[in-house]
């Protein structure tokens, strides 16, 4: 497990989330994939060392470890609004992408505040909206990324209408349809603690990948949040601390 999740372990956050996640998995995938050869980085992502690490661990222990065969179709939702979900989703996928010569499809459903299409610089036209209305196969409404394995489903030119996009009865067979199209599927969503989108898809998904933002998120709201979604029978793959800043130098990190 990361650093990051570590320390959460220590300050009582990650226990709680123990019992709506299957940590134990996670456990024995980080100790299986050790034997593995580092992971790779993409040239084009970000070069923040700390942020570049959570999302070599989320690509490791949650889609390529030994017991992940099944965590194809995966949620990411912050708890709160600013948890740079988005961020870590996108760059999660790119490092994904770069490791595996499975296809991955990202895919923009914070339909309240769409960002990824501006984030790889490619039009909106058509996404995830268009494909709960128009007839065409889901690859149609998707765009291949710098990387040749990589799409993006943006939100779609009909985004505003998000509420009825959610109540869609495509929804579920659009998220079959891409389950059968790509090796991996990777969900951007609005935050836990304004919309109920993240909940509603994780259903359709393998899980879900909680955000939360250092010095920011509540743990009593994320512990809400965590508690609701198990009762949802949603299954928590994971949580990462973004935005997280040591008092020591990098350099004395690194051998820690």
């Amino acid at each position: 497990m990361s650093k990051y999740f570590e320390m959460m372990q220590q300050s009582g956050l990650a226990r709680d989330f123990s019992s709506t996640s299957r940590s134990d998995d996670l456990s024995d995938a980080s100790t299986e994939t050790k034997a593995r050869k580092p992971l790779r980085t993409p040239e084009l992502v970000n070069d923040d060392w700390l942020f570049l690490e959570e999302c070599r661990n989320l690509v490791d222990q949650i889609f390529l470890a030994d017991r992940a065969e099944e965590r194809r179709e995966v949620v990411f939702a912050g708890v709160d609004r600013g948890n740079g979900c988005s961020r870590i989703c996108a760059d999660t996928a790119r490092v994904l992408a770069h490791n595996t010569s499975g296809s991955v499809c990202l895919v923009d459903a914070n339909l309240r505040s769409p960002s990824l299409a501006d984030f790889f610089g490619v039009p909106n036209h058509y996404g995830l909206t268009d494909a709960l209305v128009e007839p065409e196969p889901v690859r149609h409404f998707t765009t291949q990324l710098g990387q040749d394995n990589l799409w993006l489903l943006s939100a779609g030119s009909s985004s505003a209408n998000s509420s009825g996009a959610m109540n869609s009865p495509r929804l579920k067979t659009r998220f079959a349809e891409l389950r059968k199209e790509f090796d991996f599927v990777l969900i951007d969503t609005p935050p836990l603690t304004q919309y109920a989108d993240a909940g509603v898809l994780a259903r359709f998904a393998d899980g879900l990948v909680v955000v939360l933002e250092a010095n920011s998120t509540r743990r009593e709201s994320a512990l809400k949040e965590i508690q609701s979604l198990r009762q949802s029978n949603v299954q928590v793959l994971g949580a990462v601390l973004n935005k997280r800043t040591f008092p020591i130098p990098q350099s004395v990190y690194d051998k820690l």
